[in-house]
């Protein structure tokens, strides 16, 4: 019987990202029951199991691994050979960004950018983090991270170090408790990259990586800052919260942070492959620091 179930590969291929289904769900824009029932219908459709669940979290089986790379690989193909195609418009550019770095850095400065090329079309595409690049017409994007990209080309945009963060009554608890224990007492809320973060700067700050309560992971950035002010746990953050930090909305707990942590270019395309509209504008973001 001819496989149909195309439209549920892009669904699968976020949920094996995030090994979430309700980051999956946030990504894409659809309730976790839709997603959940999009992923049942596709085992069906298969016969076999993608994804078996241990301590409460999703792992993929050898078959759903392969069929995770096969399907990342096409859709990233797809997705490439689309991006050559709408290259007969040549003054255009799609950048990626998250909604936090955008609305605190690059917003204010963008304008300038579009005043001095006129013809250029500028269209700035929500990103959670580089995972989402794989399957987007993304020309550059600008991500947060360490740098430890292996399989992509990157450059450092500028270092901003990233330190535990949470809002002054949180941050009172903290006091009470000592940090160590409240670590492990309060939800640490972590982005599109799971525990990575947070297990880099508990190893940096020599602290064992142990918390009880379950990771509350919010993919997008914008909305993960909220969720601190909100009162929602401690998430690492930079220093593009230094309004809010000035305000005593949020407050550093720590002075250890991830030092090496920053924003990136990072090129979806061989240099070989850029317009000259994609050099145009890293030319000019490199001179925004």
């Amino acid at each position: 019987m001819p496989f149909r179930s195309f439209d549920a590969l892009r669904v699968f291929a976020s949920v094996a990202r995030y090994q979430s289904m309700t980051a999956a769900a946030a990504e894409l824009n659809l309730s976790k029951g839709s997603v959940s029932y999009q992923i049942r219908k596709l085992e069906d459709d298969l016969g076999f199991r993608l994804f078996e669940r241990q301590r409460q979290r999703l792992r993929l089986t050898a078959r759903g691994e392969k069929l995770w790379r096969s399907s990342e690989l096409a859709l990233g193909q797809l997705t490439r050979d689309i991006r050559v195609l709408q290259r007969d418009e040549p003054d255009r550019i799609t950048i990626g960004a998250l909604t936090y770095f955008f609305s605190r850095w690059l917003s204010s400065r963008l304008m300038s950018f579009m005043e001095a090329n006129p013809t250029i079309a500028v269209r700035v595409e929500p990103i959670t983090g580089i995972a989402d690049l794989g399957q987007s017409d993304i020309d550059v994007a600008i991500c947060w991270g360490s740098g430890e990209w292996t399989d992509i080309e990157h450059e450092l945009l500028f270092e901003c170090p990233a330190r535990p963060t949470a809002n002054a009554a949180v941050a009172a608890r903290v006091q009470e408790m000592g940090l160590e224990r409240a670590l492990i007492e309060i939800p640490l809320l972590a982005d599109s990259s799971g525990s990575t973060g947070w297990r880099e700067w508990h190893h940096r700050a020599g602290l064992e990586y142990r918390p009880r309560q379950n990771r509350l992971v919010i993919p997008d950035s914008n909305d993960r800052v909220q969720a601190v002010i909100d009162g929602q746990g401690i998430a690492l953050w930079d220093a593009l919260v230094q309004n809010e930090l000035n305000s005593g909305e949020l407050r550093y707990l720590s002075d250890v942070s991830l030092d090496e942590a920053g924003y990136y270019l990072v090129y979806t395309d061989p240099a070989a492959e850029r317009t000259t509209v994609v050099t145009t504008f890293v030319d000019w973001i490199r001179q925004q620091k």
